[in-house]
């Protein structure tokens, strides 16, 4: 599975999303990397919002699918998008999917640990993705917030 995007699970027990996808924004934007971060269209408005604000001493440069020059963002917010083409890394949220991964160098998945239905869906995930060969990781948060690889 030469160039198939790796698999990156990031399950959040110590910190909400809103407290690490900023900072795995920040990586991906210094690797030179474009981002994808699909989510559900009632969520798209808040985290907009959000990743203005998070921070004082920081710019996150980002737009949404629905405003224009669109296709010119480093990081595009998105519900409806199927094509990661032209993305280094993609970003799924609240179960999102894209459909078409082609291209794509890392998907990130993130899990929120607080939430069984969460925990469960993507479970499923992981295992369609590991029947199929994809190349997977799977990183837990201990106590303290910080990342461990457990798989």
């Amino acid at each position: 599975m030469a160039g198939a995007a790796e698999y990156w699970f990031y399950h959040l027990e110590a910190s909400t999303l809103e407290g690490v996808l900023p900072g795995l924004l920040e990586k991906t934007l210094s690797k030179g990397w474009r981002a994808l971060v699909k989510l559900p269209a009632d969520k798209l408005e808040g985290l907009d919002t959000f990743l203005w604000t998070f921070r004082d001493d920081s710019f996150l440069p980002h737009g949404r699918e629905d405003e224009p020059q669109a296709e010119l963002q480093p990081i595009l917010l998105s519900a409806t998008t199927e094509s990661a083409k032209g993305f280094d890394a993609v970003f799924l949220i609240d179960g999102a999917e894209v459909a078409d991964m082609d291209g794509v160098s890392r998907a990130m998945v993130m899990i929120n640990g607080r939430a069984s239905e969460d925990v469960q869906r993507e479970r499923g995930r992981w295992k369609a993705l590991k029947d199929t060969g994809a190349a997977l990781a799977y990183y837990q948060q201990d106590d303290r917030g910080r990342w461990e690889k457990k798989a």
